[in-house]
């Protein structure tokens, strides 16, 4: 759940690296959080708030993309390229320092 509130106290931070964790725990968050709101939210009968958390977490998700792929030593912009993204998601990151950070597992 810190992963969680991490990456949200990082809103609209593109610059950086993000860990694998903290990428799927986030992921993993967020899936369960949009399912409960959205079923909630069906049950009230608002089913247009549901759609406002997706759209209010939407930066969020893209900027811990961005520093997943730079984690992984590539820019933020293969997140664009569908299947080579989840490949880069799930492969480890770069040991050490790279261009876009210190390596945060060693923080």
């Amino acid at each position: 759940m810190n992963y969680y509130f991490k990456v949200l106290k990082n809103y609209a931070t593109f610059s950086g690296r993000a860990r694998r964790k903290e990428y799927w725990m986030f992921t993993l968050f967020n899936i369960i959080f949009a399912f409960v709101f959205g079923f909630v939210c069906g049950l009230i009968g608002v089913p247009d708030l549901s759609q406002l958390y997706s759209l209010a977490i939407l930066l969020p998700s893209i900027a811990v993309g961005v520093r997943r792929m730079h984690d992984v030593g590539k820019s933020g912009w293969f997140i664009l390229i569908p299947i080579y993204n989840l490949i880069l998601a799930c492969t480890e990151g770069a040991k050490g320092e790279n261009e876009y950070g210190a390596d945060p597992k060693a923080e």
